[in-house]
């Protein structure tokens, strides 16, 4: 900046002495040069003079400089208050005096305020430089806040510029009025970038700071996708056609979910376009990323099924409230669905935004023949009951002690070879199981340490209480600290993969606003 002609001129000028001209034609040319308002020119500049002034006249006083915009005229005055008693003479007058020094003026009041004008100054070498530093320092901070507002608009959108450099594997890019950043961890993995290249990227961040602004662009953001699309298919510029989601491994393998709001519209043949010729021109300029297009249902297993192709799935289990889903298919069928390396069941995952679990109809048979000789053996051993008893019982849905606890005489008398006294007898001895295990977990937290206020917390259970209290989570406070994910599991980026965080509570099956009621409402108390 202080090498600019126009901060030459201005130097000059100030060492020789003001001119009007000379000064009106300064104040366009910098306005032009750094497309700032001629108005912040012309307001530094008076800022500059104003200190220069201060410096020959004394800094105690108050003084004000205008510069006329149409002339370039300039005016120093010292500004005066007028006060019933001086006490700082430099800034201050009487009212009497006031209307000596303005005898026309016989309706001065005190509180208003005087100017007397100032001789003009001549510059000399230390003030000429302390008065390009003002005026560099104020054209320097306008022209920050004009590129910032100017790109802050463009955040969201994709931007093009030319490789000026490259710093540490981050990729400074000039975008004309300002530069960009690609930092290592946004580019296209493999990716060759050249000096003097020109390259698109999606801005994801304006970041005004004190030095200026940051402008950050990706190569390898899911939206970079997105908008290449907006600009490549007119039903989606449009609005006809909604991407719905995206989800990418930058390089490798994409998969975009897109919707059409006319039902004579195929979404998926929009975007591939006249012999792929819309996708290709995306997938050339992704480097040779592969893009799965998907047609969006609100049939969730259609959808995940979509998702998973080419792997052919037989079934899909769904629990909205965790966000699982189980997917189940043959043997053949495995390696399809999760792909190299677990690439198109984690792609899947990101794009339905739920976690998937592939099993194959042998593993599903293993673990449900699991599931069920370990809720007979609960029943058998609780219960003492014998094993045709036990497997009758959790074969006619009835699968834990607490469901049995809870039914009715007539309700388990409707299986076959139960009658209503038996049925009583398994309700009693269910009711006298869940007594003795409330008093053995009771014991069990106390020894543990766990605190009342925790224990009467609503909706926490005693198998809950007692994992929080192995985990060290003994107080309410303590509890009110957690996050949901800590409860209930949850998943997290490291290095562009999808980590699984294990929940304290993941065992109980939890939803996830059931986790949130459970902490605020520990909030509410604890800290109140």
């Amino acid at each position: 900046m202080g090498t600019s002609p126009f901060f030459f001129r201005s130097e000059k000028m100030l060492n020789k002495g003001l001119d009007k001209l000379e000064l009106l034609r300064i104040v366009e040319a910098v306005a032009n040069e750094k497309s700032i308002d001629k108005e912040l020119v012309i307001g530094s500049m008076e800022s500059a003079i104003q200190k220069a002034a201060l410096t020959k006249f004394g800094n105690d006083n108050n003084i004000e400089v205008v510069i006329d915009r149409e002339s370039g005229n300039i005016k120093i005055q010292k500004v005066l208050d007028i006060v019933e008693k001086v006490e700082d003479s430099a800034r201050e007058i009487s009212l009497d005096d006031a209307k000596k020094n303005d005898p026309k003026n016989e309706n001065l009041k005190v509180g208003e305020r005087i100017f007397e004008e100032l001789p003009q100054i001549d510059f000399g070498r230390i003030a000429a430089q302390s008065a390009k530093q003002v005026i560099s320092s104020r054209v320097r901070e306008a022209e920050k806040n004009r590129q910032y507002e100017d790109f802050i608009d463009k955040q969201g959108q994709i931007l093009s510029g030319i490789i000026k450099r490259l710093e540490y594997g981050n990729v400074i890019v000039d975008l004309g009025k300002a530069e960009g950043v690609i930092k290592k961890d946004e580019l296209i993995p493999r990716e060759i970038l050249k000096t003097g290249d020109r390259v698109k990227a999606y801005c994801y961040e304006v970041r005004k700071e004190l030095k200026g602004h940051q402008i950050f662009l990706s190569r390898a953001h899911p939206q970079f996708l997105a908008k290449l699309f907006f600009q490549e298919v007119p039903e989606i510029y449009e609005g006809t056609i909604e991407i719905k989601s995206v989800a990418r491994d930058p390089g490798s393998r994409a998969k975009i979910c897109v919707h059409s709001q006319d039902s004579s519209i195929d979404p998926v043949g929009a975007c591939v376009g006249m012999r792929g010729s819309r996708v290709q021109t995306i997938v050339n300029e992704l480097h040779g990323e592969k893009i799965d297009i998907i047609k969006w249902t609100e049939d969730l297993p259609t959808l995940i099924s979509e998702s998973l192709s080419p792997a052919e799935i037989q079934r899909v289990l769904i629990d909205q409230d965790n966000k699982r889903i189980d997917i189940i298919l043959t043997e053949e069928n495995l390696s399809k669905a999760i792909g190299r390396r677990g690439q198109n069941v984690r792609l899947a995952s990101k794009l339905t935004n739920y976690e998937i679990d592939i099993l194959t109809d042998k593993e599903d048979s293993e673990r449900r023949q699991a599931e069920f000789k370990e809720r007979t053996e609960t029943l058998i051993k609780n219960l003492e009951v014998d094993e045709t008893l036990g497997q009758l019982l959790v074969s006619e849905g009835f699968v834990s002690i607490d469901e049995i606890a809870q039914s009715s005489p007539e309700d388990i008398s409707k299986i076959d070879a139960i009658d209503e006294e038996t049925a009583k007898e398994l309700i009693n001895r269910s009711k006298e199981t869940l007594v003795k295990e409330k008093e053995a977990v009771a014991l069990k937290l106390k020894k543990l340490g766990v605190e009342d206020e925790l224990i009467n917390l609503k909706g926490m259970t005693q198998g809950m209480l007692v994992i929080l209290g192995q985990k060290n989570i003994k107080k309410l406070s303590d509890f009110a600290d957690l996050s949901s994910d800590e409860l209930i599991g949850g998943y997290d980026e490291l290095k562009g993969k999808k980590i699984r965080i294990d929940g304290y509570l993941e065992e109980f099956s939890l939803s996830r606003k059931e986790a949130d009621d459970l902490i605020l409402a520990a909030r509410e108390i604890a800290f109140k």
